[in-house]
């Protein structure tokens, strides 16, 4: 495939909302792994388990900086469009992904809002065929209800015009 764009992008919010939320899983993982630091300390356990915790903090430490820069990258490769026949996305960082979905084989649409998507005013959009599901992670929110709506029709329609 090309490596040209699509004709519509994420929600500019998406990398803020992708940096606070791998903030919090990370903060979470390094509690996890001060704990298991002052479990050894108390507990005194073997030499190896020292340095399996370090190698922990290392993975730990080296994923909280790499979750710095990727919510741009990831926000960079995304784009997707929609006609009355398709739905395509295109996204990856290392690896490009192309995904053209037929409207014929939609089955259902949703929208995900989770509180940080809440808090930016955005929502993934779910779309579901009968072997795979495919996600628009962040759009602005009136533009997600719309590309619902827009979807929604386009499948109905082409269903209706099968029988």
């Amino acid at each position: 495939m090309s490596n040209e764009r699509l004709e519509h992008s994420l929600s500019s919010a998406f990398p803020k909302m992708r940096r606070i939320s791998e903030l919090v899983t990370n903060i979470i993982a390094l509690l996890v792994v001060g704990v298991l630091f002052w479990l050894d300390f108390h507990f005194g356990w073997p030499i190896w388990a020292i340095w399996i915790l370090i190698g922990l903090l290392v993975f730990s430490v080296l994923g909280t900086v790499y979750s710095l820069f990727e919510p741009t990258f990831l926000y960079r490769s995304w784009s997707y469009q929609y006609d009355e026949e398709y739905l395509q996305l295109r996204y990856g960082i290392w690896k490009k992904i192309w995904v053209t979905v037929p409207m014929t084989k939609i089955q259902s649409v949703s929208t995900v809002q989770g509180p940080i998507m809440k808090r930016f005013q955005t929502r993934s959009i779910r779309v579901e065929t009968m072997g795979s599901s495919h996600a628009i992670p962040a759009l602005d929110e009136g533009v997600a209800l719309q590309l619902r709506e827009v979807l929604s029709k386009y499948a109905k329609l082409k269903e209706e015009d099968e029988s």
